[in-house]
């Protein structure tokens, strides 16, 4: 790792009671504890912690409770999506005094922004002076972040780098093309290892919540190019990788968090429990990895 948001972040789950108020002290424990199994950082507040359920009071307070319990050396990168600039910029203001060193951007993400009004989204924000890594996901904000709109980004100092969630692997050699010095990181989990031998710096991972230490070993050997322990790792996990790009993520990585003797708990709607089929699913694909020892 050379930078913060070099290595493996987990997008981390927040755990909710089951009257479904944020458990605190739980999520605290829980940073404490992907530090203690190798991740190199956390990213609360993304998407797999239903940043858009939380009050701003909740959210607020999400980003203090990580600060506070991560050790020194691990990275905090809070992100700060919101439907606005202005708000976007209050939340990279807010990780800034709780001592982040970084931010991760959605772009705007209320309507299908125009390349104008996303260079206008990111400006807004970098005045926070805050590094910040773009979050391209064109899935859910219907806004693409084309490699040519990267390195007009990079190229104008606004961004650092990009979680890159299209699933599409030949996009990190046209990014470098266009902006050697960018930062890819990997974004979804089912896309890992080839991302790793793309040569992508860190991965924005999911299911590393439930499993840091086999996800871990796989982004090692992978960056290594040791594809004889990688590729047998990556084959039994990408069952469950897989999930992190469907629409059922929060829960499945949830449900395997339960499964491993980790609290995932429930979401808060408008996320609802997997159906049987799908949480059959992700229960064989989770207990298959334990039987073979990982974790």
């Amino acid at each position: 790792m050379t930078k913060p948001w070099h290595g493996v972040l987990v997008a981390t789950a927040l755990p909710f009671t089951e009257t479904l108020e944020v458990d605190h002290d739980r999520y605290a424990e829980h940073v404490a504890w992907l530090a203690a199994h190798g991740c190199h950082g956390v990213t609360p507040n993304g998407s797999l912690g239903e940043y858009p359920t939380l009050s701003p009071q909740e959210r607020a307070r999400v980003v203090h409770t990580a600060i506070a319990a991560a050790p020194e050396g691990f990275t905090v990168m809070p992100g700060v999506a919101a439907y606005g600039a202005a708000e976007a910029r209050g939340w990279a203001e807010n990780a800034a005094e709780a001592g982040a060193p970084a931010v991760m951007l959605l772009p705007p993400n209320s309507y299908r922004a125009d390349e104008r009004a996303v260079l206008a989204h990111y400006r807004e924000v970098a005045k926070v002076g805050l590094p910040i890594v773009a979050y391209n996901n064109p899935i859910d904000t219907k806004v693409d972040l084309t490699p040519e709109l990267l390195a007009h980004l990079y190229l104008e100092g606004l961004i650092v780098g990009v979680k890159e969630f299209t699933g599409d692997v030949r996009r990190p050699y046209r990014i470098r093309e266009l902006a050697p010095d960018l930062d890819v990181l990997c974004g979804a989990d089912d896309v890992a290892l080839e991302l790793a031998i793309a040569g992508s710096p860190g991965w924005i991972a999911g299911f590393t919540n439930a499993l840091p230490e086999a996800t871990v070993a796989l982004w090692q050997a992978a960056s290594a190019g040791d594809l004889a322990k990688a590729l047998p790792l990556y084959r039994l996990l990408h069952p469950l990788l897989r999930w992190d790009s469907r629409t059922e993520f929060v829960q499945s990585i949830k449900l395997s968090m339960d499964i491993v003797g980790r609290y995932g708990g429930p979401c808060r709607q408008p996320r609802v429990p997997l159906n049987p089929e799908h949480e059959a699913a992700v229960r064989q694909a989770t207990e298959q990895v334990l039987a073979e020892g990982l974790s």
